[in-house]
């Protein structure tokens, strides 16, 4: 692989001088990046030539000095070529380093990816959240499996990242881990993230990742009709925690709201309008744009149901919302009980919703957007 190479000599002034000899040191230019190393020689400015990189004059001690930087050069031209010749990456801390008799530790991949999840949960709570921390996790774990598949390894340098390691960790994913190809492709862009934070960083030069296109796949998305929200609504369980969950699924059909946004309601986003309705009046998590949602009678009535329960007249909160694993596993349940032959999953009621709810009852479609907390609504109720 050619890359552009070139070296040159120079005074570098400390700061404050103001007279006598300067440090020379030796630049190592390669692809634009730099290595400045000094060379443990002195100059005076007055006798160092700029334009040549050398000491000015003729006396035998300007001959030594000067045939010192020829050696210096001669061997840097010398490690550079055995490097081109070995079709090694070449940079120039790379090259000073072997030029120095240094070893260059290359960055390794699980090292930068756990540092990364490391500063990232510094974020959650302020940029981010803990269900995107938890993803990245999930794709550093997906990683360390993968390298101990197919190279019997715990660790690889980044520079050994190429392209069939990426395709080699899709096929992985989509038959080993038997993920969804809209899986595994977000596992992969989890995975590009820590690459291209690689490149930012210089800790490799190229972009394995230039090939590649993973592309998610556009599902179709499922709602209720109004006869199985009926059958829902009517059921009777003999179980709190089915009518439990049964209750906080109705609530986010009548309203739109993600579950964990329902989840961390609270009394105190509940508004009286002047109009003498109650409102919704909350920021979604995941995009942090104001959600307006007017609430239908029956979404009040199930509201009030909890206002004594335990869980939330001592945390403020609406609804004794358990995890998200739990509601979908109950819902599964629900669902056969009931007889809807639809896979039951939460995010169903924020699409029945938008489309048995509104939609369908002639609500316009900017102002569902704005319910719903869309990042790209632009009409306010």
């Amino acid at each position: 692989m050619k890359t552009t190479f070139s070296l040159l000599f120079y005074l570098k002034k400390p700061r404050n001088y103001t007279a006598g000899p300067v440090p020379v040191y030796m630049r190592i230019t390669i692809e634009g990046r730099r290595s400045e190393p000094a060379i443990s020689r002195e100059c005076e400015p007055s006798q160092w030539n700029s334009a040549a990189g050398r000491m000015k004059g003729t006396r035998e001690t300007v001959k030594t000095f000067n045939n010192y930087l020829d050696t210096l050069r001669a061997q840097i031209d010398e490690v550079h070529g055995s490097m081109v010749k070995g079709e090694e990456e070449i940079t120039a801390e790379g090259l000073r380093n072997r030029f120095l008799g240094k070893e260059e530790r290359p960055k390794m991949l699980i090292e930068v990816f756990e540092e990364h999840n490391k500063r990232f949960e510094k974020l959650v709570g302020k940029e981010t959240t803990k269900g995107t921390l938890g993803r990245y996790r999930i794709s550093l774990s997906h990683i360390q499996r993968f390298l101990k598949w197919r190279y019997n390894l715990t660790n690889i340098g980044l520079r050994k990242i190429d392209y069939q390691f990426i395709t080699d960790y899709d096929f992985w994913l989509r038959t080993e881990r038997k993920c969804a190809n809209n899986s595994a492709v977000k596992y992969i862009r989890n995975f590009k993230k820590i690459i291209l934070l690689s490149i930012d960083n210089g800790w490799i030069d190229k972009n394995p990742f230039v090939k590649y296109k993973g592309k998610v796949k556009r599902i179709p998305r499922t709602c209720l009709e109004e006869n199985d929200l009926s059958a829902i609504a009517t059921k009777q369980f003999s179980s709190v925690s089915l009518q439990q969950i049964r209750d906080i699924f109705l609530f986010s059909c009548y309203t739109g709201l993600a579950y964990i946004d329902i989840k961390q309601l609270r009394r105190t986003d509940i508004i009286d309008r002047f109009d003498g309705e109650k409102w919704i009046m909350t920021n979604r998590q995941k995009t942090d744009v104001p959600t307006r949602v007017p609430l239908l009678p029956a979404a009040i009535e199930i509201m009030q149901k909890y206002e004594r329960h335990p869980k939330c007249s001592n945390s403020g909160l609406v609804f004794p919302a358990p995890s998200n694993q739990t509601v979908n596993d109950y819902l599964k349940e629900i669902a056969e009980l009931c007889g809807i032959q639809t896979e039951l999953t939460f995010h169903i009621a924020r699409h029945t919703f938008a489309t048995t709810v509104t939609l369908a009852n002639d609500v316009p479609i900017e102002s569902v957007s704005v319910m719903l907390g869309h990042a790209n609504c632009l009409v306010l109720l």
